[in-house]
């Protein structure tokens, strides 16, 4: 028997993300959720050292690799479309949830089990999927300040909306974040590495 599901995951690579603009450099799926775990893991650790919140960094980690996954199915259907009406977003929430069935339905039942809980975030915490959530809506506004930075004003309504979201948020860890880390990503090479 054959099992397509770690195949079909390569595929993240093909599926490019905000479709509807003009983009310096195409993000792929697979690297905005390289991305998204990376910072969802250290929102973790601000979490753990600095704000108190329980969560476990590893877990949510794992879980934001697999948080877009649905969207081999269904591609990336761009925010403001997805959320244009009450009637599209749940349509569009049922085809999630739709998709998460048939992906993990492509492994035996023993995996699925254990990997069905990662896909549809139902093993995280509130304040997990609250974690997971900033770091996703980092990746964006990480993406929307490097295509301004190269003078694409195609991303300026974004980025504004990216800041006002994360905002709104009242995220401890993602204010720290922003303050401390964010700077740096304006920096170049020889300013990232430079002995502080």
């Amino acid at each position: 028997m054959l099992y397509p599901f770690s195949a079909l995951l390569a595929r993240m690579k093909y599926i490019t993300r905000w479709s509807l603009m003009h983009s310096t450099r195409a993000e792929s799926l697979s690297e905005h959720t390289c991305d998204t775990a990376l910072l969802a893991h250290m929102l973790c650790l601000i979490a753990r050292r600095y704000t108190g919140t329980p969560c476990r960094p590893k877990t949510v980690a794992v879980a934001a690799l697999y948080h877009d996954a649905p969207e081999i199915i269904t591609g990336d259907m761009p925010t403001p479309v997805k959320y244009s009406s009450p009637t599209l977003r749940d349509a569009y929430k049922a085809l999630e949830t739709e998709s998460v069935r048939c992906m993990t339905g492509l492994l035996p039942d023993e995996l699925s089990e254990e990997l069905f809980p990662f896909i549809s975030g139902e093993l995280l915490t509130a304040e997990e999927k609250r974690l997971l959530k900033a770091a996703d809506r980092l990746s964006a506004l990480i993406k929307c300040t490097e295509e301004q930075r190269s003078g694409n004003h195609e991303f300026d309504a974004a980025l504004a909306q990216q800041k006002a979201a994360l905002q709104a948020m009242h995220c401890p860890e993602a204010d720290w974040f922003i303050e401390h880390c964010l700077p740096c990503y304006t920096q170049n090479l020889d300013e990232l590495t430079r002995q502080q």
